[in-house]
């Protein structure tokens, strides 16, 4: 699990590489104080009694060391503080050795205790940060249930006396953030776009395009600085942080914001920092009442890593194209910059291939789509239905393929087509006649020319044929035309779980196939199975995601091989993320991997021997055994997908997971208006918001004023209206779409509608306060214009 500081880490920098911070009229706001690190540590128990596992090593300000306990249900682990404090809140950080079943108490005198809070948790290793709000001299963590046979183990027990400092709630997190003081950006009804340099102009136009739908201003793209409030976006060499491609500068100040970048791609990113910036109701599609101004900031910013991916198994459930493109929607927010499809697997074929004018096998290409394009996921070997439906099937074009890859591109993203081979091929086998031969497996039932389909999840049982000539010509003509297809520099041939294949065929197989991507100019990427074989010196790329870490760094020593990482526990989002999911495998993490696990690893130390220079990236794997169509992909894909996006994107010592976790929960109404369905993680503290929408109605003429709150972790929410002259109305305030975990089904917007009438004109206003359960109230104010 990655590091978490001693000290609280904020959003907010003390100097910013772009100068240093103007004073503040107020003064700077206290930072919390950690006053565990002046406390004394006990424990109920240590490890082997070790003076390494000691209770002091809890408190100490470091999460390389830890206390341990000895191994049964019942221990703990206390801070006596220097004196009576208010305390705030608490933060835990389990290293692995998690509590399942644990409380937080408080106490005077070290011997009546009041329990603040009981949890159960299903996740490890993990961060807890738990309020407290209460003056004690000792606060304790309790025990009630171990993780698993070990003791409880705690790397830091951290005791704040006051909130963490409010940051901006940017995701993810920029390299250095300051707030320079001074009045707001307020856009203005006249405020132009300018787009200058070359690459300028996509970028200006994607930032009009999120303003018009939901200010209702002209905003026009221009190629000069003119008009009131301008939005300056410029591209050319050296306007961006140094030798940092896809980096970034933005300032905002009252009187115009500027975005400075080298490449169109590192504008286009600080479009979608801006974007976060402004209130989270610009992401709605219709006009909206709202002060749309960002805060006075100056932000210096690049990625961590080139590769920020998200894979979408196109091949066990069919995606149609506009799903694809608001999938891409979704993601190039967080600057996710590669999209990985996985276009054929045992279950189904998706890409239209045309047949070669040298055709010696005499393959018919066309029966990959008209026959396997028809195939899907439906049962499992028991008969059982795998997911809500079975799955989708259909196929894309050339058009629709080239229309993924032009719109993937116009969010910054590049395609990364996957045929996986030799195994996973049971729908190309299934399709094609001559790849059936006596080496290939399975094989067709008598006096049938191919195998059978299998919609079931089974895997590792199919294989071509490496002594069959079809293979290789059958294998060349499909990459040459994805290659043709396809202007990014990847090719990914698989390689996968090939159980049947004999090592030998496997490795006759992959060369072959790796040989034939650098012969097309392009550079091979295969799951880790294949980082044994003889790889293109230097123009490879083995994607971990389970299994031997050795052979990849091999693979990086001797064939110069760079590395995406996509481990099973930390990137797969078809795994639970909570245990009340009733869908989703567990095998990754030996029980749910939750946002806490997506966020809570460092890529630059994931595989040992090899440095961070050898690692593209990082990529999130959304596979398809019983995931249906795009609501339910994005409900297990969000917000993990975020955590893998901030892991990918900010340096690791920045990172922070309650600092991830307080700036996330600012992206869940914004999430909640464009409509993307995500999973509320439970501890993250989601916040309710409410706006109004101004009108005009003739006299006699219901109101018809209109709320619309976002609430993502609401059970209920209750309303009540307050006009100017005094008269309260209790609402119901109602969603097209309640939550339910089962149906994997995230609260909609809510709506609240007042439909009183006046009989005299004049203006009204009225205010809603909506209520979550269990939450602080919201308020928002209209105003009526009665004609």
């Amino acid at each position: 699990m990655t590091a978490v500081a001693s000290a609280a880490v904020l959003t907010l920098t003390a100097v910013s590489p772009l100068g240093a911070l103007p004073a503040q009229a107020d003064g700077p706001a206290q930072a919390p104080v950690n006053l565990a690190l002046n406390g004394a540590a006990s424990a109920s128990s240590v490890e082997l009694d070790r003076d390494t596992f000691a209770a002091s090593q809890a408190n100490d300000g470091s999460t390389q060391t830890r206390w341990s306990s000895k191994y049964v249900d019942d221990n703990w682990v206390q801070i006596k503080l220097a004196r009576d404090a208010k305390v705030d809140h608490v933060t835990l950080v389990w290293p692995n050795a998690c509590a399942r079943d644990f409380a937080v108490q408080t106490s005077m005198d070290g011997a009546t205790w009041t329990t603040v809070t009981r949890q159960q948790r299903a996740t490890c290793p993990r961060t807890d940060e738990i309020d407290v709000k209460a003056t004690a001299r000792y606060v304790r963590m309790q025990g009630y249930q171990r993780w698993a046979n070990f003791g409880y183990s705690i790397s830091e027990f951290q005791v704040w006396d006051r909130p963490v400092q409010e940051s901006l709630g940017i995701v993810p997190k920029p390299v250095s953030v300051s707030e320079t003081g001074g009045p707001r950006y307020r856009l203005d009804p006249a405020t132009s776009i300018a787009a200058l340099g070359a690459g300028a102009r996509a970028p200006a136009g994607r930032l009009a395009q999120v303003l018009r739908r939901s200010t209702g201003y002209r905003l026009p793209v221009v190629s000069a600085k003119t008009g009131p409030k301008p939005i300056v976006i410029q591209v050319g060499a050296g306007l961006g942080p140094a030798g940092r491609p896809e980096g970034y500068v933005l300032a905002a100040n009252a009187a115009e914001i500027t975005i400075r970048a080298a490449t169109a791609n590192g504008a286009l990113n600080g479009v979608q920092t801006l974007r976060q910036l402004f209130p989270q109701w610009v992401e709605s599609r219709t006009k909206v009442n709202a002060e749309w101004t960002v805060p006075p900031v100056r932000i210096s910013d690049h990625p961590r890593f080139a590769h920020r991916g998200m894979m979408l198994d196109v091949a066990r459930s069919f995606y149609p194209v506009n799903e694809v493109k608001k999938y891409i929607d979704t993601a190039a927010q967080f600057k996710i910059n590669r999209l990985h499809l996985h276009l054929s697997d045992d279950q189904g074929w998706r890409i239209a291939i045309g047949d070669p004018a040298d055709n010696p096998s005499g393959i018919d290409y066309g029966r990959l789509t008209s026959v396997s394009g028809g195939t899907a996921m439906t049962y499992n070997s028991a008969g059982q239905q795998m997911g809500t439906e079975l799955g989708l099937t259909g196929y894309y074009t050339k058009a629709d393929y080239a229309e993924i890859v032009r719109y993937a591109g116009a969010n910054g993203m590049a395609v990364i087509p996957e045929i996986d081979m030799p195994g996973h091929t049971n729908a190309a086998l299934h399709a094609i006649p001559q790849l059936n031969s006596e080496g290939s497996g399975p094989q067709p039932e008598p006096g049938q020319p191919t195998v059978p389909a299998n919609g079931t999840p089974n895997v590792g049982y199919s294989s071509l044929d490496a002594a069959n000539p079809a293979t290789y010509e059958f294998t060349k003509h499909v990459l040459t035309e994805i290659a043709e297809m396809t202007p990014g520099p990847y090719l990914h041939i698989g390689g996968d779980e090939s159980h049947s294949t004999g090592h030998a065929n496997y490795t006759k197989m992959i060369n072959a196939f790796t040989g034939q991507v650098n012969g097309l100019g392009k550079t091979v990427v295969a799951w880790n199975e294949a980082a044994g074989t003889a790889l293109p010196q230097d123009n490879a790329v083995v994607q971990f995601w389970n299994g031997n870490r050795t052979s990849v760094a091999e693979a990086v020593t001797s064939r110069g091989a760079k590395v995406i990482l996509s481990p099973a526990a930390n990137t797969y989002v078809p795994q639970k993320q909570d245990s009340r999911q009733p869908q989703g495998g567990t095998w990754a993490c030996g029980g749910v991997c939750g946002l806490d696990r997506h966020y809570g690893w460092d890529p630059g130390t994931f595989v040992p021997g090899i440095q961070e220079t050898s690692v593209l990236g990082v990529e999130s794997a959304l596979w398809g055994e019983f995931i249906r169509r795009l609501p339910q992909a994005q409900y297990y894909s969000y917000p993990r997908l975020i955590a893998t996006a901030e892991v990918g994107w900010t340096p690791q010592a920045q990172r922070d997971y309650p600092d991830f976790t307080r700036r996330l929960a600012a992206l869940g109404g914004r999430l909640t208006v464009e409509g993307v369905n995500f999973f509320p993680t439970a501890s993250v503290p989601w916040p309710t918001a409410a706006t109004g929408t101004d009108k005009t109605v003739p006299a006699g003429s219901p109101a018809g004023a209109t709320w619309t709150v976002t609430a993502p972790a609401a059970g209920d929410l209750t309303g009540t209206i307050t006009w100017d002259d005094g008269v309260r109305e209790d609402v119901t305030l109602t969603a097209e779409r309640r939550a339910s975990i089962p149906d994997m089904r995230a609260n909609s917007t809510f709506t609240a509608v007042s439909n009183r009438t006046f009989g005299t004109p004049g203006t009204r206003t009225a205010t809603l306060t909506a209520r979550p359960s269990g939450g602080e109230p919201v308020e928002a104010t209209l105003t009526v214009t009665v004609s």
